[in-house]
């Protein structure tokens, strides 16, 4: 497989031959012929000037059409944290990405994939045998392909506009993007710009500079508009444009542009809203309505449709009010020598420009081989390709050249500029990332289409088959017992499966979950992008079902982490109708219940976790995990000592996992089994635990025995040596390390102020102050409290009130409580807090982390005088389990 060109189209191309030829695991030499030392910047892309920017925001410059963020996220990570869709980067960035970004790609793929690159240029292509096609190169070599896609972007103009003593001018500068072509300009030369396109703009700031004018000059006199600071969204265009003749379309566009700029003060979300529409439109024009559309509507569509960033606009304007940029309306008619060694060029009204330089900024030919290139003019010539309508590009049909017969004959492909004359809009990345995945689908489908021998499948170790060979099948069950186990490294697995077979769907869906849910180094929304594409490719129902249950429970989370209303619920409803038609699917099983490992389904009153559990238990025979599972479910209905038998009939058969021995430690804290607890537990940490995940959370169970057992210097040598910064980090220091401090200093365990500062410090600020969920907001509100933030606690409260129902209804009014309890209006905090505590179930989690308020509210009451109902609460806590701690408190009240 060649492709000629390897700049931001072929980069483009490559990337998703080598995504679709890894995905389906077909062999592919892959070679990519361009002279530049770099891929993906080519002439675009390869400028250094930082003033140079994108034209379009990065949210609309990812590699992938079906994963938007991928740009974003990847300026994020290579140094632009605070990057947002909205802002216009340098296009040396965007060099940088298309490279990478092809890289990446070619070592997912690599095994399956060879990618080489052959720094010259492709001078001819011609027939070769057996319906393969042969690439002469400038270097005297051939490269005979299968298939041959044509990335070699916008053809040269000729500067057909020139006066003939101009073009022999060695002051004129036909390609002004060339190595070097600029370096001969004078500090303090004046520059004529011929043309005010987007090409002239990005000179004209590269020239820039006080004592030297810079001119630009074309028939309209008219520069690019710029993109909107706070852009619209998008309107529609009205319905049924595509069957009106050019006249009536144009009066109906010119009024739906009008409608747009009354109803929101901008033209631009009208032409927005229109751009899924082009291709269509200007393909139902007939050849006469394109010409007259060429003659009369080009410029101004150009000018309004292709606009520039709002920092280039800035500074175009300060050029402009300073004189140092002076823009005409006209036409170059002639140009000669003039005293000072520069030229005096004559416009068509008769003005004169005396400037040292003229610079050729007209942009690219519309015809295939407008700058002779040897290419394109031998395909033409030969009837391998012809030119396109009127004449522009080059005829194709899916992005398949045809030949002068009208056919399909040969495997030779376009994408980009030479479509022009087919498309129209066909320049821009968002339009040429679709063109490049259909190329590689039309590349690829001959060799996917033959039938392949039927293989028996490998299944996971509960029986259920998977769509992969045996070698990344076996890294997936890695992946999967070390989660069912909740162990370290299950990540790694997964990823390991997918570089085995990078078409595996369920290998980057489990990926994607843990990072959305378990804060793995992971990017989610490509890996979902990835099981998305992957599972329709090759996937049984179960993998179709199971890539849905991902898909909807991360789209769930991101609409309650936006604060965007109540989310759909679709996550948990495909969660529980999945189980009910595979109940054996382990993986999902153990995201439903909200032990240790995933945060389950949000049911208001737990019910719904403990029927699936039962409810799937045919399906699993008494297997240690789903065992495991019980044993939790059954603790948190108060059946504890069941609970503990369940916990200890899983650990016989499988000492490591991880969900039986949290439940267990759950049955030892709410049966008062604190000494026993506690010493059972440190000693798996010390051993089985020593590859557990989450091992942060078993040393705070371990602390909370600690705490009821009165040992106030057994608790913090704990929180030092196991649960302070730096030993726990992010969201599960702010659910375990901050939560100990506040009961800490809630039972005045800890004397002096409690470090809960460096516990934030190692949080985002956005998931403290925007959680995603409620339970994450109540400890979020916990630690704040902790930290006398009360500023922040109140804009946790203002999050909590437009984000969903359980945050609206338990995180606010505990937020207000909290407030209280700070400001010291403790007759205010008792009563919200006792009005809290029979909805605090809807949180989630377990009754044990959930018993920080109950705690905060006994100091409230303390702190209020009202010693008989704080006498009363303990007497209760007592009666439900042993705790010395409750007993000292008990004490201290009676005297």
């Amino acid at each position: 497989m060649a492709v000629v060109g390897a700049g931001a189209a072929g980069a483009l191309a490559a990337v998703q031959l080598c995504e679709a030829a890894g995905r389906r695991r077909i062999p592919l030499d892959l070679v990519l012929v361009d002279p530049a030392p770099e891929a993906g910047r080519g002439t675009a892309y390869a400028t250094e000037v930082p003033e140079h920017r994108l034209n379009v925001p990065v949210g609309g410059m990812s590699c992938y059409p079906d994963d938007p963020g991928h740009f974003r996220r990847w300026l994020c990570r290579h140094g632009e944290s605070t990057v947002t869709a909205a802002d216009f980067v340098s296009r040396y960035r965007y060099g940088s990405y298309l490279a990478d970004t092809l890289g990446r790609a070619a070592i997912r793929a690599h095994g399956t994939v060879s990618v080489r690159r052959l720094r010259t240029r492709a001078t001819g292509c011609a027939d070769a045998a057996g319906e393969r096609l042969e690439l002469r190169l400038a270097d005297g070599g051939t490269i005979t392909a299968d298939s041959v896609v044509l990335a070699t972007g916008p053809a040269a103009g000729r500067a057909g506009w020139a006066p003939p003593e101009l073009v022999a001018s060695d002051r004129f500068v036909p390609r002004p993007w060339m190595p070097g072509a600029l370096d001969a300009v004078g500090e303090s030369d004046d520059v004529l710009l011929v043309g005010t396109g987007l090409t002239a703009v990005d000179l004209a700031l590269t020239l820039d500079r006080p004592g030297r004018t810079v001119h630009a000059v074309s028939r309209s006199g008219l520069l690019p508009q710029p993109h909107a600071v706070a852009p619209l969204p998008p309107v529609p265009p009205p319905p049924g444009l595509a069957v009106l003749p050019f006249h009536r379309l144009r009066r109906e566009l010119m009024r739906h542009f009008a409608a747009t700029r009354r109803a929101h003060g901008d033209w631009r979300p009208a032409l927005d809203g229109l751009r899924p529409e082009i291709v269509r439109l200007w393909q139902g024009l007939t050849h006469d309505e394109r010409a007259e559309f060429l003659g009369r509507d080009a410029t101004p569509w150009n000018v309004h449709r292709h606009r520039m960033a709002p920092s280039t606009a800035e500074a175009i304007a300060r050029a402009r009010a300073t004189r140092r940029l002076q823009v005409h309306a006209g036409r170059v008619t002639a140009a000669g020598p003039c005293d000072d060694g520069g030229l005096v060029v004559s416009l068509a009204d008769g003005r004169e420009l005396r400037v040292g330089w003229v610079v050729d900024c007209t942009g690219p030919g519309l015809r295939a081989d407008a700058g002779g290139d040897p290419l394109w003019s031998g395909l033409l010539s030969d009837g391998l390709a012809v030119p396109g309508p009127l004449g522009i590009g080059v005829s194709t049909e899916g992005g398949r050249l045809l030949d002068a017969q009208g056919c399909l004959k040969r495997p030779l492909f376009t994408l980009g500029a030479p479509r022009r004359g087919e498309l129209w809009e066909t320049t821009a990345i968002p339009e040429i990332r679709i063109q490049a995945e259909e190329v590689a689908e039309a590349v690829l489908e001959p060799l996917t289409s033959a039938p392949r021998p039927v293989r028996r499948r490998p299944t996971d170790q509960f029986g259920l088959p998977l769509s992969t060979h045996a070698a990344a099948a076996a890294s997936f069950r890695c992946g999967l017992t070390r989660v069912i186990t909740v162990r370290a490294k299950a990540a790694e697995s997964f990823a390991r499966a997918t570089e085995l077979d990078p078409g595996f769907a369920l290998g980057h869906a489990a990926l994607a979950l843990l990072g959305h849910e378990c804060g793995a180094d992971v990017d989610v929304a490509r890996e979902l992008a990835d099981a998305q594409r992957s599972v329709r490719e090759r996937g049984d129902e179960r993998e179709r079902s199971f890539v849905d249950v991902v898909t909807r429970r991360i789209r769930d989370r991101e609409a309650h982490a936006g604060a965007v209303g109540e989310g759909t619920g679709d996550g948990d409803t495909a969660l529980i109708h999945h189980l009910g038609r595979f109940p054996a699917d382990a993986f999902v099983l153990g995201i439903a219940v909200p032990t240790i490992a995933f945060s389950g389904i949000t049911d208001l009153d737990g019910t719904l976790a403990l029927d699936l559990v039962e409810r799937t238990a045919s399906a699993y025979e008494g297997h240690w995990f789903h065992t495991s599972l019980l044993s939790f479910v059954r603790q948190e209905q108060g059946r504890i000592e069941e609970a503990g038998e369940l916990a200890r009939s899983a650990l016989a058969a499988q000492p490591a996992s991880g969900h039986a021995v949290h439940a267990l430690a759950h049955v030892h804290y709410e049966s008062g089994e604190h000494r026993t607890g506690r010493d059972w537990l440190d000693g798996w940490i010390g051993g089985q635990g020593r590859g557990a995940v989450h091992r942060a959370h078993f040393s705070w169970h371990v602390a909370l025995h600690e705490l009821a057992l009165d040992d106030s210097a057994a608790v913090r040598r704990r929180w030092f040596a196991q649960l302070a910064p730096g030993q726990v980090n992010g969201v599960r220091a702010l659910v375990d390390s901050g939560s100990l401090l506040w009961r800490a200093r809630m039972s005045r365990s800890w004397a002096g102020r409690v470090p809960v500062d460096g516990v934030l410090d190692t949080v985002a600020r956005d998931l403290v102050e925007r959680p995603a969920t409620a339970f994450t907001a109540l400890h979020s509100a916990v630690a704040l409290t902790a930290a006398g933030d009360l500023p922040a606690l109140r804009r946790l409260r203002t999050h909590a009130a437009g984000a969903d129902p359980v945050q609206r209804e338990v995180v606010v009014p505990l937020c207000s409580a909290l407030e209280a309890v700070l400001e010291e209006e403790w007759a205010t905090a008792v009563r919200e807090l006792r009005g809290l505590l029979p909805s605090l179930r809807r949180v989630g989690g377990s009754a044990a982390q959930r018993e920080v308020v109950e705690e905060t509210l006994l100091y409230a009451l303390v702190e209020a005088g009202h010693s008989d109902t704080a006498r009363h609460l303990l007497e209760q806590r007592l009666d439900r389990r042993a705790s010395p701690l409750d007993r000292r408190r008990l004490a201290g009240l009676s005297l």
